[in-house]
């Protein structure tokens, strides 16, 4: 059964109603409390074992809220993950030097996240659930080729953005969810060192 909304209880006590601007931030706090379960939620226990009654009782909500704040657990699980804005704003400059950017913004995420990175929990649940796994990927890589587009001028943009892609792929899947062979062996820098002369290769060349 749902816990009651935060708004009923409030209702049921008037005079202990927060200031104006406190509730104005609340729903924003309660919306970023479900974000942070749900990336906890899905690295743990991978898409298709993550109900939203789950994210909900860790977010310490209920669970009508995250409906009403997400719709879907596949809408929760894309708000998820960084936006298209935040990574805008890291690899946006030079064209020239965007490969050093992609492998930086790509790499850092990764180790912060010790693995759990929302694209690693994708690549876990094409085995479990392959028909919602091809529909977040191509979400994703449509958000990514919209952002692409305001970075890189020239042709063929969708199919080198999906090589992109599929590079990535590869390689979060060997260094991250697999964990064996050489690229699992990589510091961190080295692995950007060796990521950008491949992404240069797709995207500039």
């Amino acid at each position: 059964m749902d816990t009651p909304e935060i708004e009923q209880s409030s209702a049921a006590a008037p005079e202990a109603a927060a200031p104006a601007r406190k509730r104005t931030r609340e729903p924003e706090a309660r919306r970023a409390a479900i974000l942070d379960a749900a990336r906890a939620a899905f690295a743990e226990r991978g898409f298709a074992k993550t109900t939203i009654r789950d994210v909900a009782s860790r977010a310490g909500v209920g669970h009508s809220l995250v409906l009403r704040h997400f719709g879907t657990k596949e809408q929760l699980f894309l708000a998820a993950v960084p936006s298209s804005g935040n990574l805008m704003a890291e690899i946006a400059g030079d064209p020239k030097t965007l490969p050093v950017r992609i492998a930086r913004s790509y790499v850092r995420p990764m180790t912060e996240s010790g693995g759990g990175d929302p694209f690693v929990t994708l690549i876990r649940s094409v085995a479990s659930d392959e028909d919602t796994a091809k529909r977040l990927f191509a979400a994703m890589q449509d958000e990514s080729l919209e952002m692409y587009r305001r970075v890189i001028p020239g042709p063929e943009l969708e199919e080198r953005v999906g090589s992109v892609g599929a590079y990535l792929i590869g390689v979060t899947f060997s260094r991250y969810v697999f964990r064996s062979g050489p690229l699992a062996e990589l510091s961190d820098e080295e692995l950007v060192r060796q990521l950008v002369p491949n992404l240069r290769a797709i995207l500039l060349n």
